[in-house]
């Protein structure tokens, strides 16, 4: 099956995308507990406006994910997801080849100032696929909490160039 076009937002298809080891390189045992960081309050706000402008994201996101995670079970459940992304990192080269063999035309909006999945990821897309348009933008990890008309405007004009 070929696909149209791929429209990616800090979607990672490179080992280049992230900002240290990855996980996949690591001891699950080792690392889950250490890993239990990321659901604490400070941290989960940390994503979302960390490498933003101040007071230029709402609070709801955040808020909402730290209610979310405050429920009984859920950090096993999102440690169990945080090292099953193991097996899309496996599946990056069948990825890639896919990318060279159909070219399908693609574009990757992300955050420049991220730092979970870094620059470094969505310039990696024109390894494969050299006509693959990339937009760093003024902003963190989650780009539509800051960018959505302008991220919608990219999708919009992408899409009307197919």
């Amino acid at each position: 099956m070929k696909l149209l076009d791929v429209v990616g937002l800090n979607g990672v298809g490179h080992i280049k995308g992230f900002f240290t080891t990855c996980i996949c390189e690591l001891s699950i045992k080792e690392k889950r507990e250490s890993y239990r960081t990321a659901f604490a309050p400070n941290t989960i706000k940390g994503q979302y406006v960390d490498g933003t402008k101040e007071s230029q994201v709402s609070p709801d996101g955040y808020t909402l994910d730290i209610a979310y995670m405050s429920r009984p079970g859920n950090d096993e459940k999102q440690l169990d997801l945080i090292f099953d992304y193991q097996n899309n990192v496996k599946m990056y080269p069948e990825f890639q080849q896919y990318l060279r063999e159909y070219q399908p035309p693609l574009l990757a909006v992300w955050g420049e100032n991220d730092v979970s999945f870094i620059p470094a990821g969505a310039e990696a897309f024109k390894k494969d696929l050299p006509k693959a348009e990339i937009h760093l933008l003024d902003t963190g990890h989650f780009a539509l909490e800051t960018h959505a008309y302008e991220i919608g405007e990219l999708m919009l004009d992408f899409l009307g160039k197919q």
